[in-house]
């Protein structure tokens, strides 16, 4: 017997700035998107480069955290699962979209001028956070 394994690990850049939301019940989430570059040698030896683009949700205290974390352009590194999103259209068509939720999430450090200064929020935070039955950490790479 095999254990499946959904798994998934990303780097890349946030698209636009994150907003924190709230369910019914009271639990933080959000939503945002991260475009990632791959770079390849094309057949005429010229070197390309694919952006990619995933839609990101995030839950608990990992969502606060990537609410004030994750400025547009950002770079993160998302570790998490893959889930599949089912609904039908208002024309009846059954849709589906797969999304990464997060269990993990890293932040670039975020530099004020040319000079390499680090600001205050790419440093001094803890490095583990504890939500809801899983754990978070939140570090600069």
């Amino acid at each position: 017997f095999m254990n499946p394994l959904n798994s998934i690990l990303i780097e890349g850049n946030v698209v636009r700035d994150v907003v924190l939301d709230e369910t019914a019940k009271g639990t933080k989430f959000c939503h945002f998107s991260i475009a990632a570059n791959r770079c390849y040698k094309s057949e005429t030896g010229t070197f390309e480069t694919e952006v990619s683009f995933f839609d990101v949700e995030a839950w608990g205290y990992v969502a606060e955290l990537c609410a004030s974390n994750c400025k547009k352009g950002r770079g993160v590194r998302v570790v998490g699962r893959l889930k599949q999103g089912r609904w039908t259209d208002n024309s009846g068509k059954k849709m589906a979209k797969i999304g990464i939720v997060a269990e993990h999430v890293e932040f670039r450090p975020v530099f004020k001028n040319e000079k390499s200064e680090k600001t205050k929020d790419s440093v001094g935070a803890p490095n583990v956070y504890k939500s809801q039955n899983m754990e978070a950490e939140l570090a600069v790479f």
